[in-house]
């Protein structure tokens, strides 16, 4: 089982961030912001970040039409937001999956980046990593001190957030299994962090 890594630059310096990359031998960075420019982070602006990470023998690919969480298509918009559960199933992002899977091969280590600090709160981990979990990838959530998190470790975090009483014996709670209440969560937070569209002028907002 090979290692996949996100992380949340928001959390670091950018000296910091190349030595956290370097420590987990990471090679490559896919950048999944759909904007890869910063106004408060200047050091991670796209063209910045791709010159620095060349020096220190890091490659860097901007995955925002594949991995990107403000998507164009409003298809995928179901209920105003992005849904994850529907825009995993199209072609962008499964040529983007392709494509991780084609260099995992050529033993390119990867780390999937975004600004959010906490991974339970970004994209990049309940949208992206989730379904690379899935596919049997051990995902290596880092975190701002440098140490990471399972996503075992986030569906528990998950699952403790929107299921607090499920050990009480309710008529709810009796119909749900363990995968039952990781799932929902995971829908539960996609509410809760998908990109909105602003229904009235049809646009996209922050």
């Amino acid at each position: 089982m090979k290692d996949i890594f996100t992380i949340g630059y928001s959390g670091f310096k950018i000296d910091k961030f190349i030595e956290v990359l370097k420590k987990y031998k990471i090679n490559s960075l896919i950048d999944v912001r759909s904007n890869p420019n910063s106004k408060f982070y200047e050091d991670y602006n796209q063209s910045k970040l791709e010159s620095l990470l060349k020096l220190h023998g890091i490659i860097y690919r901007d995955y925002k039409d594949e991995f990107g969480a403000r998507q164009k298509n409003l298809k995928y918009y179901i209920n105003g937001y992005l849904d994850f559960k529907e825009y995993v199933k199209c072609h962008a992002f499964l040529e983007g999956v392709r494509k991780i899977k084609a260099g995992m091969k050529l033993n390119y280590s990867f780390v999937f980046m975004c600004a959010e600090k906490d991974p339970s709160m970004c994209h990049r981990n309940i949208m992206v990593a989730r379904e690379f979990d899935k596919l049997g990838y051990n995902i290596k959530n880092i975190l701002s001190d440098g140490s990471y998190e399972s996503q075992e470790s986030i569906e528990q975090r998950l699952v403790n957030q929107y299921f607090p009483n499920r050990n009480q014996l309710t008529f709810f709670y009796e119909k749900l299994n363990w995968s039952d209440m990781v799932n929902k969560s995971y829908e539960y937070r996609n509410g809760e962090i998908g990109y909105r569209m602003d229904e009235k002028h049809n646009t996209k907002k922050f």
